[in-house]
């Protein structure tokens, strides 16, 4: 990879790990429509690791406030609002671990084209707005339930499909559900932490049994740009979505989607 290479696709990773645009979609856009080499599994790690490190630094009170009060449930304790969402948390990551190993190869061998991210572009930026557009948007992160966490865990778990964005279905499924903007962004990027992490490992494990070389200096650089990117984004996008709402990223998508859909018929 050249260094032009890494720095793009550093900062592709972390600015829209988190926005409601597709990461997967945009990691693979390069390589369809410039020829770029695939950056490989190392690359890959390395990047999700920065995304990940970025979203519990900008959470960490939050996050150890869960796993505080969620170890405290387990005894006199009893259930407290975190270690309650502790638990939604755990159940809306289920869905996604499961298919997300079932399918993996699936989407890798046919889904995986440009037709396909500019499809799904466009439908789920569709969604995003009717959500963002029709949704009564009135509980807070702590008034889901069980059936609400699994309701946005299922979704999450459709976001294997490139193009769709695990942000960005997350969030839609919050808003329908009556969540308001706040609530089901931050939920989103709390649901991020397990299946990244899971992500990271399961990719960590085929590079440690396989024989790739490994270039650290390039690791090394992907994980410092992708926490940086990643970092602002989540930043940025709680201080504008009150004020914006999804209808630039619902914009920008239907942009995306018919400008692939134009390219690929030229």
């Amino acid at each position: 990879m050249s260094i032009i290479e890494i720095i793009v696709l550093a900062l592709i990773q972390g600015f829209t790990e988190f926005l409601p645009i597709s990461s997967s979609a945009h990691l693979i856009l390069p390589s369809q429509i410039l020829g770029w080499q695939d950056q490989g599994l190392a690359f890959d790690v390395a990047v999700h690791v920065g995304t990940l490190i970025a979203v519990v630094i900008y959470f960490r009170k939050e996050v150890g406030s869960i796993l505080a009060q969620w170890f405290k449930s387990f005894g006199a304790q009893g259930a407290t609002d975190d270690s309650k969402l502790g638990w939604w948390i755990i159940l809306g990551t289920i869905p996604a671990a499961i298919l997300g190993l079932l399918l993996k190869d699936v989407v890798e061998m046919y889904l995986r084209s440009a037709w396909v991210i500019a499809a799904t572009t466009i439908l789920f930026g569709l969604l995003l707005w009717y959500a963002d557009a029709k949704s009564k948007q009135v509980k807070t992160i702590y008034q889901l339930n069980w059936k609400t966490a699994l309701l946005i865990g299922l979704a999450q778990a459709v976001a294997i499909i490139p193009g769709t964005s695990r942000s960005g279905i997350t969030i839609t499924a919050g808003l329908m559900l009556g969540m308001n903007k706040q609530s089901a962004a931050r939920f989103s990027f709390l649901l991020a932490i397990p299946i990244i992490s899971m992500m990271g490992l399961y990719y960590t494990a085929e590079l440690a049994l396989g024989d790739t070389a490994v270039d650290w200096n390039t690791l090394i650089l992907g994980v410092v740009l992708s926490f940086i990117s990643a970092y602002t984004c989540i930043y940025m996008f709680l201080k504008v979505i009150e004020r914006m709402g999804m209808l630039p990223f619902v914009l920008y998508r239907l942009l995306l989607g018919l400008g692939l859909i134009v390219f690929l018929t030229l």
